[in-house]
C-alpha cells in the first residue's frame, strides 16, 4: 500500500470511484490518509459517508476542494461541518455532467456542449450558446493527476472485471487519470479473465493492490489494519508498483 501511493504529492488532483459506498475504494483511502497527502482537491459522487473512506479524509483536513454531484445525505455531517465553517470548497456538477466531464478527459475531448444546468447557478462563468432552440453551456474535461478505484478481480496485467453497482465511476476515472490505483479482491494469472468481462483494460491501470476477498473488513464492517491485508501487485506489463 506505501509503495502504491508513495508518490503522491501535496496538491493534487484525485479521483475517488464509487457510488456512496458502492465501490468506493476504501483500503485505498485509508492508505492515502496514511501517506499525509495534503491540500488535495478530490472528484467524487459523494462526498463521504459515516466516519470511513472519503468521510475520514475529509476529517483528516487532507481535501481542500471537492468536485462532486451530491454531497449532502443524512451521513454527511463530515462535509456538512467542514463547509458550514468554510474549511473545505465545493464545486457543484450534476451527476451526468460530472461523469460525461470524466469521461471527456479520458477521450481526449477539450470540451462539450449541455443543456444541463443553463440558466442556474451552475452556468455562471460559463459560456452559453444556443443550440437547436436551447440554451447549452460549455463544460471542461475533469483531469486528474491520480484515480483510486475499486474493482472485483485484476489480472497480473492490471485488465479489470467489475461486479455489479460497484462498477459505476471507476472505468471512467481509470481513463482520466495520469496514473490509476486500483484496489481488488484477487489479483488472477494473465489468462484467467474472460475477456469479454474486462471492462478496463490494463493500459489505463498502474498499480494493482490486492486486499483479499473483502476480509479486509473485520466483524464490524470497520476496515483492518492496512499491514494486516494489503500487497502491491507488480508485474512487467500494465500494473506496477
Amino acid at each position: 500500500m506505501r509503495d502504491a501511493l508513495a508518490d503522491v504529492a501535496d496538491g493534487a488532483t484525485v479521483m475517488i470511484g464509487g457510488f456512496g459506498l458502492a465501490g468506493q475504494p476504501a483500503a485505498l483511502i485509508e492508505g492515502l490518509i496514511e501517506h499525509g497527502a495534503t491540500d488535495l482537491t478530490v472528484v467524487s459522487n459523494n462526498a463521504g459517508n459515516g466516519d470511513h473512506g472519503l468521510a475520514a479524509l475529509l476529517a483528516a483536513g487532507r481535501v481542500r476542494r471537492i468536485v462532486c454531484s451530491f454531497p449532502r445525505q443524512t451521513d454527511s455531517w463530515v462535509f456538512d461541518e467542514l463547509y458550514r465553517s468554510g474549511r473545505i470548497e465545493l464545486e457543484l456538477v450534476p451527476q451526468g455532467t460530472l461523469a460525461e466531464r470524466i469521461r471527456a478527459a479520458g477521450a481526449g475531448i477539450g470540451a462539450f456542449y449541455t443543456p444541463t444546468g443553463a440558466g442556474t447557478l451552475i452556468a455562471e462563468g460559463k459560456e452559453v450558446r444556443e443550440l437547436d432552440g436551447r440554451p447549452h453551456i460549455l463544460e471542461l474535461p475533469l483531469h486528474a493527476d491520480l484515480a483510486l478505484i475499486s474493482a472485483y478481480r485484476a489480472d497480473a496485467l492490471g485488465n479489470l472485471v467489475y461486479r455489479r453497482t460497484s462498477r459505476n465511476f471507476g472505468p471512467l476515472m481509470a481513463a482520466a487519470a495520469r496514473t490509476t490505483v486500483a484496489q481488488v479482491d484477487r489479483v488472477v494469472p494473465v489468462g484467467a479473465l474472460d475477456p469479454e468481462s474486462v471492462v478496463t483494460p490494463g493500459i489505463y491501470v498502474q498499480r494493482v493492490v490486492e486486499v483479499g476477498d473483502r476480509d479486509w473488513l473485520d466483524e464490524e464492517g470497520a476496515l483492518r489494519p492496512v499491514a494486516e491485508r494489503t500487497a502491491v501487485i507488480g508485474s512487467s506489463g500494465g500494473a506496477s508498483a
